[in-house]
């Protein structure tokens, strides 16, 4: 049996600067806190917490110390709750969900009517909604709702496919506004990982994509690979993986989302290669 590996896979950029900045505060020995997951691993979440990091779900919960911005952001007014509390604040908030966040604050300031591409309850994009105040939210077709809007402003969670957002974009562009204006957030490190899964899934018998289950551009990896008509299989760690997943497969492909470290890559294809 051949293992074949996607040439992009595992952390992001993101993903690694927010590790690296929660590792540098737990090496400090004050209490560390980030509010919410710091990514969507769980077992690099368990490792962060052996190193002294705890998640918390509100600002009220941390009594002193530091709190990590999670790198899929958190509103400006709950950031400045933590600084008015007397906690340090170390934001690990990856720059392009910055970035998206930044634009969608521009728009919603010069009066468009803000259009999300993303899921509504994805932290990134809930964020943003508590930012702005207002917008709309979909996922894949344009929404049904804006007739009455004039000027229309969209921006796209950033682990979207560039497939949705072209929809959704299409779509809008057949209603009657006065102006669209699009902004392409989608970030660069997830087209790459999408691309190369997919090309990956056709030279394939059976796929596997590895990643927390909470994690929307893993679970995004495993429809595209899916779609392909080749048997996929969405597993956090080799723990999962049996015998049976690869009976009668020649060649197996892995890849990874953009929150799963390499050592899960790597243990995964040892237990692949010991079959």
């Amino acid at each position: 049996m051949r293992v074949l590996v996607a040439d992009k896979c595992g952390f992001c950029f993101g993903v690694r600067r927010a590790i690296e900045m929660a590792g540098r505060q737990c090496d400090t020995g004050k209490r560390i806190y980030s509010l919410g997951p710091l990514i969507h691993n769980p077992q690099v979440i368990e490792r962060l917490h052996a190193d002294g990091l705890t998640v918390i779900d509100s600002p009220d919960e941390a009594e002193s110390g530091v709190v990590v911005i999670r790198s899929h952001g958190a509103p400006s007014s709950v950031i400045e709750e933590l600084k008015s509390r007397g906690l340090e604040v170390v934001d690990a908030t990856c720059p392009l969900v910055k970035r998206a966040q930044q634009r969608a604050r521009e728009l919603a300031g010069a009066g468009y009517r803000v259009v999300i591409v993303g899921q509504p309850e994805h932290p990134e994009v809930k964020a943003i909604l508590e930012d702005i105040g207002e917008a709309t939210v979909v996922e894949n077709g344009p929404p049904k709702l804006l007739n009455a809007a004039r000027r229309i402003g969209v921006i796209a969670q950033t682990t979207q496919t560039p497939e949705a957002f072209r929809r959704v974009v299409v779509g809008l562009s057949e209603l009657d506004f006065e102006e669209l204006r699009v902004y392409n957030t989608i970030c660069s490190a997830t087209v790459d990982r999408q691309r190369a899964a997919l090309g990956l899934a056709r030279r394939v018998d059976v796929m596997f994509v590895l990643g927390g289950r909470n994690s929307a551009n893993t679970a995004r990896l495993a429809q595209l690979c899916d779609a392909t008509g080749v048997p996929t299989f969405h597993l956090e760690t080799s723990a999962e993986l049996t015998p049976e997943m690869t009976a009668g497969r020649q060649v197996v492909g892995v890849t990874a989302g953009a929150s799963t470290p390499a050592w899960i890559i790597e243990d995964f294809v040892a237990k692949l290669e010991s079959l």
